[in-house]
């Protein structure tokens, strides 16, 4: 699937901010000069195609007493895809990545309570016969990360 222009300019403009409001849509597609059903329409068919693969809001675990750990596994390619399935069916798995290094599979964990970092990774061993390697957040930085479409 390509994009056209106004499948970018909704991916540009909905990295800039959703409106908390009773009918967020209505309110982007009406900025895009859209019908609402056109919009919704779009943003399901770049879903199925994975050109996203998740539209929802991003919430700091930590400033609600939760915690953040970015994680790392060296998964055999041959078990790759099941790995991945096990990580994934875990809800503390934020967003989980394919690199091409001996620590193939990077994901992040964010959890209620500080605690249940060490509880989701050491299941996670448990599950895979794998090694979860933890890189707990020492400090933050925010970058403002966005792509243009």
């Amino acid at each position: 699937m390509s994009l056209d222009e106004t499948d970018r300019a909704i991916l540009n403009r909905l990295q800039d901010g959703f409106p908390v409001r009773p009918d967020p849509f209505a309110q982007v597609a009406a900025e895009l000069r859209l019908t609402e059903t056109d919009l919704l329409a779009r943003l399901e068919r770049m879903k199925s195609a994975r050109i996203i693969t998740r539209f929802g809001p991003f919430f700091d675990a930590e400033a609600m007493g939760g915690a953040f750990c970015l994680c790392a596994m060296a998964v055999p390619e041959a078990e790759f895809d099941a790995v991945m399935t096990k990580v994934n069916a875990h809800p503390e798995v934020a967003h989980n990545y394919e690199r091409s290094h001996r620590l193939n599979m990077w994901f992040v964990l964010a959890t209620e309570r500080p605690e249940e970092i060490a509880a989701v990774a050491t299941s996670l061993e448990r599950e895979t016969g794998l090694r979860v390697l933890r890189f707990p957040k020492l400090r933050e930085f925010f970058i403002g990360f966005r792509v243009a479409a």
